[in-house]
């Protein structure tokens, strides 16, 4: 637990830090920041703070920049004092989003532009029925021996369909009892809470190669027909940061934002959360193919309604103004 004097320390360091993304030494925190005390005290507390590992000193002769845990403590700090609270800026950017889109696609467009002018950062925003639209119907029909056809109805309507093939024979009978089967576990939930409901029955009666096969073409078929339905803007925002200054830096988190069921799994936490936004630092992603970015989401919505946005952006990011962006951006997309 830091002293509200080294938090204050460590707070200046990473506003700096975030501003001109250069190490920071103890005369630019005395010079342009009031923290009220001495220059010694400055060096002692950075000294402190970079054996208790909140900042760390790239060469022997430089400054300071954050750790992983050091941003950490300053977002739990910023959001323990309340200092990303709402005010009239966040109101008006709730306003006019509402009051300039028409349609759901138009508003998610929208707030993913605005999300990423506002933070310079990569800007998702994921429609409802990506994560939560229900299945109502499974039909597994039989074309030949050789090839069927899965047909899915969703709660909303929409009717998807795919054709599979097998290496070798299957009857109308073997499918109607993997439809069966298939059908307990769908009809009536979502992805996600099949996901949640996954348990060791389920996956020994999975264990089936017709079945496996079977639900992997379901996966693919319920993800594709998604296509479109989530925004992604920025990556051209990301390229402009000094992190990202090479097109390589960006290969991981292009491969996460390529695929929606990967994409998905990023935001578990906000998915599963009660807060109204999740912040995710470095190291602490699941994926590590983010550990070098930072992650704030939120979910809007309830039950089939329910999607996410969020921002991905350094580790510097300005996390004051990218929460407050996020929240802002929740609030719009609430109630749609």
């Amino acid at each position: 637990m830091l002293s509200d004097r080294r938090q204050r320390v460590l707070g200046a360091l990473i506003e700096e830090y975030i501003s001109r993304a250069m190490p920071v030494g103890s005369r630019t925190l005395t010079e342009r920041y009031h923290l009220g005390v001495s220059p010694a005290t400055v060096r002692n507390d950075l000294s402190a703070l970079e054996d208790a590992g909140y900042i760390a000193q790239p060469h022997t002769s430089a400054g300071r920049i954050p750790t992983d845990a050091g941003y950490r403590a300053f977002v739990d700090d910023l959001l323990a004092s309340d200092m990303v609270a709402e005010d009239v800026f966040d109101r008006d950017m709730v306003a006019e989003l509402r009051r300039s889109a028409t349609e759901l696609d138009e508003l998610l467009e929208r707030t993913s532009a605005v999300l990423t002018r506002l933070t310079d950062c990569l800007s998702v925003v994921i429609a409802p029925s990506l994560i939560t639209g229900q299945i109502r119907q499974l039909s597994l029909i039989s074309l030949t021996n050789h090839q069927a056809l899965i047909v899915i109805v969703m709660e909303s309507g929409r009717v998807l369909n795919r054709q599979v093939s097998f290496d070798g024979e299957v009857s109308p009978e073997e499918l109607a009892s993997v439809q069966n089967l298939l059908s307990r576990v769908f009809i009536g939930n979502s992805l996600a809470e099949i996901k949640a409901a996954y348990d060791k029955k389920t996956d020994e009666a999975f264990r089936s190669p017709l079945v496996r096969l079977i639900l992997e073409e379901i996966i693919v078929c319920l993800s594709e027909s998604n296509g479109g339905r989530s925004h992604r803007l920025g990556m051209s925002s990301l390229l402009q940061q000094p992190e990202f200054s090479s097109s390589r830096s960006l290969l991981p988190i292009m491969q996460v934002l390529e695929d929606d069921t990967v994409l998905l799994h990023v935001f578990d936490d906000a998915m599963e959360s009660d807060a109204d936004c999740v912040v995710r630092i470095g190291t602490e992603n699941a994926s590590e193919s983010l550990a070098g970015v930072s992650v704030v989401a939120g979910q809007y919505g309830r039950g089939e309604g329910a999607g996410i946005v969020a921002v991905i952006g350094p580790t510097r990011m300005n996390y004051s103004r990218v929460i407050r962006a996020v929240r802002a951006a929740r609030r719009a997309l609430q109630d749609e």
